[in-house]
């Protein structure tokens, strides 16, 4: 047995540039390998409160911090093209080789209509996202490339500035279709903490993409997002799910809101019963020791944790003191 990646999901939604900083080189300190840094250009609902540019905020972590990190996610098919998205991954491998990693997904209204352009339904943001996959990817050649899709165009050019080899891309996927091209098209999975039952098949569909690609599923990461709520209390854990974190007891796709307001008037209807079975939320460090273990025994290679509270340094210490070093793979 060896000591598992249990990363830090540091949510950008909740927290500043400096203090969310500061409390992924404390999660290092504390036994948390690796940071998962969420992209967002408004939070979810304006109780969180934060929004800073992701990629000034992992160069800051990098300095920070010596383990792996990377965006979960970037969409790189609206708000930025997959042209900037390739230099901006590809000179963050330069900083801090070897650690770097590229998390895309196929974005969300809240994050991407802000361009104002048309919000496509979410099969033209799939294809959107595997074409600007392929741009990425012909960046970081390093060569003269070109580009003439369906969705974007590239004028000859190259990227400039070139780490030593492209950081590998990981996509956030939960459907069939997606899961499946995932594992043919990329390096690995991330996909969002669920029913043991829902995971599986996420992992069944990416391991046959990969196979059909003459890939070995065994050897690329399968990552989880994993998000809970720890206080010393069961009650105080309850509220700050309730407050700092509505959206994870919302039963229906978000993909499609573009409002935090929105957002707020629909976490009003939210009850404490509807984070059952979506989110563990306990002030037993054992209980949620046990949720984590759970995931790990399915054939998961890393799980990033974001404890919803404000209460992140009290939760790291505890986290690190009496859950991490009890976890097994």
């Amino acid at each position: 047995m060896s000591a598992p990646h249990i990363g830090y999901a540091a949510m950008l939604e909740q927290f500043g540039p400096i203090e969310v900083t500061e409390y992924s080189a404390l999660a290092e300190q504390h036994g948390f390998t690796g940071t998962m840094a969420a992209d967002h250009f408004q939070p979810w609902v304006p109780q969180q409160g934060n929004a800073p540019f992701v990629w000034n905020v992992l160069t800051a972590i990098g300095e920070r911090t010596t383990t792996d990190m990377g965006p979960g996610v970037t969409c790189p098919s609206f708000r930025m093209h997959p042209a900037m998205v390739a230099q901006a991954s590809a000179t963050l491998e330069a900083m801090y080789p070897g650690r770097h990693w590229l998390g895309l997904g196929s974005g969300e209204a809240l994050n991407e209509h802000i361009v104002g352009g048309y919000w496509p339904e979410a099969p033209t943001r799939v294809a959107m996202m595997f074409e600007a996959i392929e741009v990425i990817n012909k960046l970081f050649t390093g060569k003269d490339v070109k580009h003439s899709g369906k969705y974007y165009t590239l004028e000859t050019t190259r990227l400039w500035t070139l780490p030593a080899a492209p950081p590998p891309i990981y996509i956030a996927a939960a459907g069939p279709y997606t899961s499946r091209k995932t594992g043919e098209l990329c390096d690995g999975i991330i996909t969002p903490g669920a029913a043991h039952s829902k995971v599986e098949g996420v992992f069944r569909n990416f391991a046959e993409g990969a196979r059909k690609a003459g890939k070995d599923p065994d050897t690329m990461p399968k990552i989880l997002q994993l998000h809970l709520s720890w206080a010393p209390t069961d009650e105080e854990a309850l509220a700050n799910a309730v407050t700092e974190w509505p959206n994870g007891g919302m039963k229906f796709p978000k993909q499609d809101i573009r409002s935090p307001f929105d957002f707020e008037q629909m976490a009003k209807l939210v009850r404490p019963e509807d984070f059952e079975g979506r989110m563990v939320i306990s002030s037993d460090p054992d209980v949620h020791r046990a949720s984590i273990q759970a995931f790990l025994d399915l054939g998961v290679d890393r799980i990033y944790l974001h404890n919803v509270g404000r209460n992140q340094a009290e939760w790291i210490e505890v986290f690190g003191r009496e859950v991490l070093p009890k976890l097994t793979r």
